[in-house]
């Protein structure tokens, strides 16, 4: 906008006029630039991606029902068993595909250094799951536990 002009005289009275020269040459411009990248904007590279499915491939893995009663008598899916038997069971156990889980039935009077005993001997053996299997009826186990199923 132009308030005045150069010349010497004393009428200095502001041009009331808007010049849009400059704004129709910067729409212009404006315009080319859109009609020339808008269609790169619109092709695109075919591509065949693989297709793949979703579904994860689970395999349930076993578990192995250990007991230990309250004189320290352990057992292997309700089969009574040695310390030697158990390390190799272990053993036989953590080289299976996927590696069973080790649910563990302790009685309550039983002694707590059997308990760490067989934990240490799992986790040697590479058993990384173990689970206690607690009875909230606080009986006292007495013999072989016979595995029931679903029970956590």
């Amino acid at each position: 906008m132009a308030f005045g002009s150069f010349g010497s005289g004393s009428k200095s009275t502001p041009m009331a006029e808007i010049n849009v020269i400059p704004l129709v040459d910067i729409m212009l411009v404006l315009l080319v630039i859109f009609i020339i990248t808008a269609p790169l904007l619109t092709d695109a590279v075919k591509i065949d991606l693989p297709k793949a499915s979703s579904t994860p491939n689970e395999s349930k893995a076993d578990n192995v029902q250990f007991a230990i009663n309250s004189a320290g008598q352990l057992y292997w899916n309700g089969e009574p068993i040695d310390h030697d038997q158990m390390l190799q069971r272990f053993a036989n156990a953590a080289q299976q595909e996927p590696t069973p889980e080790l649910h563990l039935r302790v009685d309550r009077d039983a002694r707590y250094e059997v308990l760490a005993d067989v934990m240490s001997e799992a986790s040697k053996a590479g058993l990384a799951k173990v689970g206690f299997i607690t009875d909230p009826s606080g009986k006292v186990l007495a013999g072989p536990v016979v595995p029931t199923g679903g029970e956590r």
